[in-house]
């Protein structure tokens, strides 16, 4: 009995974020509930505020919708009077929520989680609260083809599905300019680019000049120059439903999708160093996302000769 108090009372606040999409919310609330931990846990909400009169009624479901949430220990919902947009709404939401309780757990409207999630977090979380070089723990891994291992690390930080705690939060970084220029002064941009398979560098790039407003960048960019360490499991515990057109920043997209595990993922010693193995994998995954060198020739060909086309139409029309 006293120990099941002691697991109680460890539990880590759950954080989700909302803004317009109320099918997505209910999905992610939904599969939030059936998790082992649900009924123990505290819920906290941030709603963001309408960025336009176009987005009141949709922002006004949503808030509606989770004023009826109740299957967790306490439900506390925070609606923000004026528009914060993803990435402000997060920072100071996870500040807020992780300086009060020390650790945290992180959900935005489209995560669906396994049964198991909570668990694995909670786990995770208490397994590793000591160790200083992790700095969270991630519930999502790519759809890779190999095998992989029960759990694993990865150098730096990740977003869909996640916790910190407080020692972790306090190393993000809000400034993108300062990240960028030390990943460019230690030469690390093929590092940073998991070996020039995907251009997460081109992507802190556009933070820092304003084509995106991406925390998550600045929140992996930030662990990464730290040196420190995500705990993955080799088996997904959240998909990502937001890749259907309908996020701020995600095209319709089936690459990312995952079977999430169907049982409990188990939390044990292993050596806390990068998993060069996975790492490959997930290499391997990214360069398949690129088409091969024919298909971009094609596709080129096939831009220039519709552009040219277009143009010969324009001039014979305009001659009549």
């Amino acid at each position: 009995m006293i120990q099941d108090t002691v697991i109680k009372m460890s539990l880590a606040p759950i954080v989700l974020f909302v803004y317009n999409r109320l099918w997505h919310t209910q999905q992610t609330v939904e599969a939030l509930k059936k998790n082992e931990l649900a009924k123990e846990s505290e819920l906290f909400i941030f709603s963001d505020a309408p960025k336009g009169k176009d987005d009141n009624e949709k922002v006004k479901e949503v808030r509606n919708f989770i004023k009826t949430i109740n299957d967790f220990k306490h439900v506390t919902i925070v609606e923000r009077e004026e528009n914060f947009g993803l990435a402000k709404s997060i920072i100071t939401g996870v500040t807020e929520i992780v300086n009060r309780y020390d650790r945290i757990i992180v959900l935005e409207d489209d995560m669906i989680s396994s049964p198991y999630f909570l668990r694995f977090m909670n786990d995770a979380l208490e397994f590793y609260n000591d160790e200083e070089k992790v700095i969270s723990i991630h519930g999502y891994i790519y759809p890779v083809k190999a095998q992989l291992p029960e759990t694993f690390f990865l150098r730096g930080a990740d977003c869909w599905g996640w916790a910190t705690w407080k020692r972790g939060w306090n190393l993000f970084e809000q400034d993108g300019k300062k990240l960028l220029y030390e990943l460019r002064k230690c030469n690390l941009k093929m590092e940073f680019d998991v070996n020039g398979s995907c251009d997460l560098m081109g992507m802190l790039e556009g933070q820092v000049i304003g084509k995106n407003d991406s925390w998550a960048i600045r929140w992996h960019a930030s662990a990464f120059l730290g040196n420190k360490l995500t705990l993955y499991p080799g088996k997904a515990l959240v998909s990502n439903i937001g890749f259907d057109g309908t996020g701020r920043h995600c095209a319709p997209c089936k690459n990312f999708d995952v079977e999430l595990s169907k049982r409990p993922i188990l939390v044990k010693k292993i050596e806390v160093k990068e998993d060069k193995y996975v790492l490959r994998q997930i290499e391997e995954f990214y360069r398949s996302l690129k088409p091969n060198i024919y298909k971009r020739v094609k596709n080129k060909a096939v831009y220039i000769v519709g552009k040219a086309s277009a143009f010969l139409k324009n001039l014979l029309t305009y001659k009549k």
